[in-house]
């Protein structure tokens, strides 16, 4: 499936699966630094912006309300961002069409550019919570192997899983 293919949200639904996505990033400086102070400054904005917005489901967060804290590796800097959502297009129409994509414009100067895909997508089925390992499992999949259905991203799409 390419990006001209749609998978519409009704199809994704009455197949039992949403979308997930994890995508990842190294600071270009200290959370709490003067370098991050624009993104952090915007952050409680734009997790609010993507829970109101059609389709989303749910977002891995801590105690503090945004997952900046929750460390998958032992470098300090490396954030990551999870979360599910009803169907590959309100995914995208939140990442790329609404306030959300002035963020995503000035990434570079708060994030250093990722080794390999930062973005990962995935089929699960309605109602489960993604964990964070396998989501990293998944981009490292996804960077070794390219897109199958296990891992894929925006630019090469799969269709949800076919109910058995």
């Amino acid at each position: 499936m390419t990006d001209g293919d749609a998978i519409s949200p009704g199809d994704a639904m009455s197949a039992g699966y949403e979308i997930a996505q994890l995508n990842i990033g190294r600071a270009v400086g200290p959370l709490d630094g003067e370098q991050l102070a624009g993104f952090m400054g915007q952050l409680d904005e734009i997790n609010a912006l993507a829970e109101g917005s059609p389709g989303f489901v749910w977002r891995l967060k801590s105690d503090s309300g945004n997952a900046t804290d929750i460390k998958i590796s032992d470098d300090p800097l490396v954030i990551v961002n999870l979360t599910v959502w009803r169907s590959v297009e309100d995914l995208f129409e939140f990442a790329y069409r609404s306030e959300h994509k002035g963020v995503f414009a000035r990434r570079f100067e708060w994030f250093e550019r990722w080794p390999g895909p930062n973005v990962v997508l995935w089929w699960q089925p309605v109602g489960t919570i993604p964990d964070v390992h396998d989501a990293v499992r998944r981009l490292e999949l996804l960077s070794k192997e390219g897109p199958t259905p296990e891992a894929f991203s925006f630019k090469q799409r799969f269709p949800a899983p076919v109910a058995v």
